[in-house]
């Protein structure tokens, strides 16, 4: 839902004006912050109960927070006590109070609002918070997943692997997959031997009725033009991803770049990771990219980084040109080779390519940006 709040401004302004307390934002906490912020876009304060610049905001926040805090609306607006709940502030970098940050669907990277804080302008970022997500949101779905009709669908499907989802918009099971389908094409884009693809079924009834699509959302497997089977039982991140892993590993496209991927490195985890030591880091950026992971077990921004980190491995798995690393400094025999690469925190992300340290990275931490910058160090011919 598009959010445009300017025409609210007035009719609120004079009640937060009179009101000194927020009874409205979400309070978060170590036990919950982690397992809500990614369920939505979320603005949150980071604040401290004996700040007065705090204080002053609060009645503004709590008005934010009511003006926003519904079911029609695509943001929550929350808050966190740093002084109860320090690792929090800690592992966002939380150095002064109010702090203020916006958090898109699914990512723990946050964008630090620094105007003004009063009522108009909060909304003012928020709007372009929000136009961002959505234009992410639509560049991804028009580039990645295949929308299949009457006219393109026999085409598509005459040749290579092709997992396609059969919905209906109104259907709510299909709504619910939606975001997850969305994941997968991302993950998956770069394998040239399959393609993700969905078909409206109140559009293009005709393809549905061919392949007995009955029940929405259908989730049906196509090779050569020919319809392989239907996936049932539970159909959530892990379990599509086990199913499409172990559609591809009987290809033999597949197996051979999983041989170069095994080649280019000692350990390659399930998840795409290669795990680099001191003994073999030489060998392991020779060839290709290599995107690596600098971390420490203990480190806060690691552990959040490390659910993306392989999200990212997976999603490279089967590409010979680009290999997804970590090493982890706080091993003995990796500590001078930490020293060497000039790691001064955690984690240190750097693009080494056939063998030369080309970049760090220090963009956000999200899947997309970091897919983005990887790709964007492949040459044309590589493409």
């Amino acid at each position: 839902m598009h959010l445009y709040l300017s025409f609210m401004i007035c009719e609120y302004f004079s009640f937060v004006l009179g009101h000194s307390e927020d009874t409205d934002s979400l309070q978060y906490t170590t036990e919950n912050f982690s397992v809500e912020l990614p369920k939505s876009n979320h603005f949150v304060m980071f604040y401290a109960p004996w700040c007065g610049h705090c204080q002053r905001l609060a009645p503004t926040w709590g008005k934010l927070a009511e003006m926003l805090n519904e079911e029609d609306y695509n943001i929550k607006v929350a808050k966190v006590d740093c002084t109860t709940d320090r690792q929090i502030c800690s592992d966002h970098d939380i150095t002064g109070y109010p702090t203020l940050k916006f958090f898109k669907k699914g990512s723990s990277d946050g964008e630090k609002f620094r105007g003004t804080r009063d009522l108009p302008t909060l909304t003012t970022f928020i709007n372009e918070q929000l136009r961002k997500v959505e234009n992410e949101e639509a560049q991804v779905g028009s580039l990645i997943v295949n929308e299949l009709t009457d006219e393109n669908f026999d085409n598509h499907i005459k040749e290579g692997k092709h997992f396609i989802m059969f919905y209906a918009p109104w259907c709510s099971q299909s709504q619910q997959l939606a975001p997850i389908w969305q994941d997968l094409a991302e993950m998956y884009h770069t394998n040239t031997s399959l393609t993700m693809a969905k078909v409206d079924c109140t559009k293009f009834k005709s393809i549905c009725k061919q392949y007995n699509v009955i029940l929405y959302p259908s989730l049906l497997w196509f090779e050569n033009g020919e319809r392989l089977e239907e996936v049932h039982g539970e159909r959530n991140h892990g379990t599509l991803v086990d199913y499409i892993d172990e559609k591809l590993s009987e290809d033999d496209y597949y197996r051979e770049d999983q041989k170069l991927k095994n080649e280019h490195s000692n350990i390659v985890n399930e998840d795409g990771v290669t795990e680099l030591t001191a003994s073999d880091f030489e060998n392991g950026i020779q060839s290709g990219i290599t995107f690596i992971k600098f971390f420490a077990p203990w480190c806060g921004h690691c552990k959040t980084l490390a659910p993306t980190w392989e999200s990212l491995g997976k999603k490279y798995i089967n590409n010979n040109l680009i290999n997804i690393a970590k090493v982890d400094c706080t091993v003995q025999e990796n500590k001078s080779l930490c020293n060497d690469e000039k790691v001064g925190g955690f984690p240190t992300i750097y693009l080494y390519k056939n063998g030369e340290k080309i970049s760090e990275y220090s963009g956000s931490r999200s899947l997309e940006d970091l897919s983005r910058f990887v790709e964007s160090h492949l040459g044309h011919d590589e493409l």
